[in-house]
Protein backbone atom coordinates (compact mmCIF):
# COMPACT_ATOMS: atom_id res chain seq x y z
CA UNK A 1 0.00 0.00 0.00
CA UNK A 2 1.24 3.24 -0.95
CA UNK A 3 2.39 5.65 2.15
CA UNK A 4 -0.10 8.29 1.38
CA UNK A 5 -4.24 8.94 2.34
CA UNK A 6 -6.67 10.78 -0.40
CA UNK A 7 -8.38 13.36 1.21
CA UNK A 8 -11.94 14.19 1.56
CA UNK A 9 -13.16 17.34 1.16
CA UNK A 10 -14.50 17.43 4.78
CA UNK A 11 -10.88 16.90 6.90
CA UNK A 12 -9.13 19.64 4.33
CA UNK A 13 -11.84 22.28 5.05
CA UNK A 14 -12.30 21.38 9.00
CA UNK A 15 -7.94 21.85 9.05
CA UNK A 16 -8.41 25.59 7.98
CA UNK A 17 -11.85 26.63 9.49
CA UNK A 18 -11.31 27.13 13.10
CA UNK A 19 -15.26 27.37 13.59
CA UNK A 20 -15.42 23.78 12.41
CA UNK A 21 -16.58 20.72 14.63
CA UNK A 22 -13.94 19.05 12.95
CA UNK A 23 -10.90 21.30 12.84
CA UNK A 24 -9.25 19.94 16.19
CA UNK A 25 -9.41 16.65 15.02
CA UNK A 26 -8.05 17.64 11.63
CA UNK A 27 -4.94 19.23 12.55
CA UNK A 28 -4.56 16.75 15.21
CA UNK A 29 -4.57 14.05 12.16
CA UNK A 30 -2.81 16.09 9.99
CA UNK A 31 0.10 16.00 12.85
CA UNK A 32 -0.25 11.77 13.03
CA UNK A 33 -0.29 11.81 9.15
CA UNK A 34 3.03 13.51 9.07
CA UNK A 35 4.40 11.58 11.77
CA UNK A 36 3.79 8.66 9.96
CA UNK A 37 5.04 9.92 7.21
CA UNK A 38 2.27 9.85 5.11
CA UNK A 39 1.18 12.23 1.73
CA UNK A 40 -1.62 13.62 1.56
CA UNK A 41 -3.28 12.88 -1.75
CA UNK A 42 -5.68 15.25 -2.64
CA UNK A 43 -8.35 14.25 -5.87
CA UNK A 44 -9.06 17.45 -8.08
CA UNK A 45 -12.93 17.32 -7.04
CA UNK A 46 -12.12 17.66 -3.67
CA UNK A 47 -9.85 20.62 -4.17
CA UNK A 48 -12.53 22.30 -6.01
CA UNK A 49 -15.18 21.47 -3.99
CA UNK A 50 -13.07 22.65 -0.37
CA UNK A 51 -11.78 25.82 -2.21
CA UNK A 52 -15.44 27.11 -2.66
CA UNK A 53 -15.99 26.04 0.78
CA UNK A 54 -13.36 28.36 2.06
CA UNK A 55 -14.11 31.00 -0.34
CA UNK A 56 -17.48 31.27 0.54
CA UNK A 57 -17.09 30.76 4.33
CA UNK A 58 -13.56 32.27 5.11
CA UNK A 59 -13.28 35.13 2.33
CA UNK A 60 -11.36 35.35 -1.16
CA UNK A 61 -7.81 35.98 0.67
CA UNK A 62 -7.94 33.07 2.45
CA UNK A 63 -9.29 30.92 -0.43
CA UNK A 64 -6.29 31.91 -2.40
CA UNK A 65 -3.69 31.40 0.83
CA UNK A 66 -5.34 28.18 1.23
CA UNK A 67 -4.99 27.09 -2.24
CA UNK A 68 -1.33 28.08 -2.47
CA UNK A 69 -0.65 25.77 0.63
CA UNK A 70 -1.84 22.94 -1.11
CA UNK A 71 -0.80 23.22 -4.28
CA UNK A 72 2.79 23.65 -2.59
CA UNK A 73 2.50 21.06 -0.04
CA UNK A 74 -0.14 18.36 -1.56
CA UNK A 75 0.21 16.32 -4.70
CA UNK A 76 -2.82 16.11 -6.78
CA UNK A 77 -4.19 13.28 -8.45
CA UNK A 78 -7.64 13.52 -10.99
CA UNK A 79 -9.94 10.40 -11.47
CA UNK A 80 -10.13 8.86 -14.52
CA UNK A 81 -13.17 8.17 -16.64
CA UNK A 82 -13.09 5.12 -15.41
CA UNK A 83 -13.25 5.81 -11.48
CA UNK A 84 -16.63 7.81 -12.92
CA UNK A 85 -18.29 4.97 -13.74
CA UNK A 86 -17.47 2.49 -10.89
CA UNK A 87 -19.09 5.17 -9.16
CA UNK A 88 -22.33 4.87 -11.01
CA UNK A 89 -21.96 1.48 -10.96
CA UNK A 90 -21.72 1.71 -7.12
CA UNK A 91 -24.33 4.00 -6.54
CA UNK A 92 -26.32 1.66 -8.68
CA UNK A 93 -25.96 -1.02 -5.91
CA UNK A 94 -26.79 1.16 -3.24
CA UNK A 95 -29.90 3.08 -4.68
CA UNK A 96 -31.15 3.46 -0.73
CA UNK A 97 -28.48 5.35 0.29
CA UNK A 98 -27.71 9.42 -0.22
CA UNK A 99 -24.70 8.54 -1.51
CA UNK A 100 -22.93 11.32 -3.74
CA UNK A 101 -21.12 10.18 -6.87
CA UNK A 102 -18.16 12.51 -6.08
CA UNK A 103 -18.40 10.33 -2.68
CA UNK A 104 -18.46 7.04 -5.14
CA UNK A 105 -15.78 8.32 -7.41
CA UNK A 106 -13.36 9.33 -4.72
CA UNK A 107 -14.11 5.87 -3.24
CA UNK A 108 -13.46 3.94 -6.47
CA UNK A 109 -10.29 6.05 -7.20
CA UNK A 110 -8.72 5.13 -3.93
CA UNK A 111 -9.70 1.23 -4.04
CA UNK A 112 -8.06 1.64 -8.00
CA UNK A 113 -4.92 3.43 -6.32
CA UNK A 114 -4.83 1.07 -3.52
CA UNK A 115 -5.00 3.86 -0.60
CA UNK A 116 -7.35 4.42 2.20
CA UNK A 117 -9.43 7.58 2.41
CA UNK A 118 -8.81 10.49 5.05
CA UNK A 119 -13.11 11.32 5.39
CA UNK A 120 -15.57 11.86 8.09
CA UNK A 121 -17.82 10.62 6.15
CA UNK A 122 -20.01 7.06 6.95
CA UNK A 123 -20.90 6.77 3.46
CA UNK A 124 -17.52 5.57 2.58
CA UNK A 125 -17.90 2.58 5.45
CA UNK A 126 -21.11 1.71 3.24
CA UNK A 127 -19.02 1.53 0.09
CA UNK A 128 -16.54 -0.38 2.53
CA UNK A 129 -13.76 2.02 1.15
CA UNK A 130 -10.95 1.31 3.16
CA UNK A 131 -10.30 4.61 5.85
CA UNK A 132 -7.78 5.91 7.16
CA UNK A 133 -8.34 6.26 10.78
Amino acid sequence: MIRAVLADTGPLYAAIDRDDADHRRARSELVRLAREKRNVIVPCPALLEAHRLVMRRLGNQVASSWLDEVLRTGSLVNPSLEDYLEGVRRLSVLPDQTITLFDATLAALAGRLKMQVWTYDHHFDVMRADVWR
